[in-house]
């Protein structure tokens, strides 16, 4: 396994994880405002997922789609169907060696052109980004038994490798 293959196998179970920790909580708690970025776990979650699916559209060359449903199990369907579009057009552009061929920024007014290999490389720091104030927002709920989410504990859990 290479080690994009890793970073996107880890990039979505520890989303999902942490989605799966919340799945219990209250509309109360995921919406509970605190003095941090985005201020709630759900908010916090859709901007994850947003990003992923908006990067995924530029980088295949399509218009920014808006997708609905911030409830968990709809945030874990747009996760699993986005994780599985973003690791294929990943390696797809790993594969045909087009990480420093550029796509265009339709956003950015005006558009600019970035290559694949960073917009790939920015949706998974974003996201570890975003998982981290997840974690501690989930503690500041009291869920303080999850996962550290880091990588070495992934692999080890998805292949038993000690």
């Amino acid at each position: 396994m290479n080690i994009l293959d890793r970073l996107l196998g880890h990039d979505t179970w520890t989303t999902r994880q942490l989605l799966l920790a919340c799945q219990h909580l209250t509309n109360d708690d995921l919406d509970r405002v605190f003095e941090i970025d985005h201020g709630t776990l759900r908010h916090t979650f859709v901007h994850l997922i947003d990003n992923m699916e908006t990067w995924t559209d530029l980088m295949a060359g399509r218009e920014p789609q808006e997708r609905t449903g911030e409830a968990i199990p709809d945030l874990l369907s747009r996760l699993g169907t986005i994780s599985r579009e973003f690791t294929q057009l990943a390696r797809r552009i790993e594969a045909e060696g087009r990480e420093d061929d550029c796509f265009l920024d339709t956003l950015d007014q005006p558009p600019v052109r970035k290559t694949f290999g960073g917009g790939i490389g920015h949706v998974l720091t974003h996201n570890m980004h975003h998982r981290a104030q997840i974690m501690f927002l989930m503690e500041r709920l009291g869920l303080t038994d999850h996962i550290e989410g880091d990588l070495l504990t992934w692999e080890s859990t998805s292949f038993g490798w000690r």
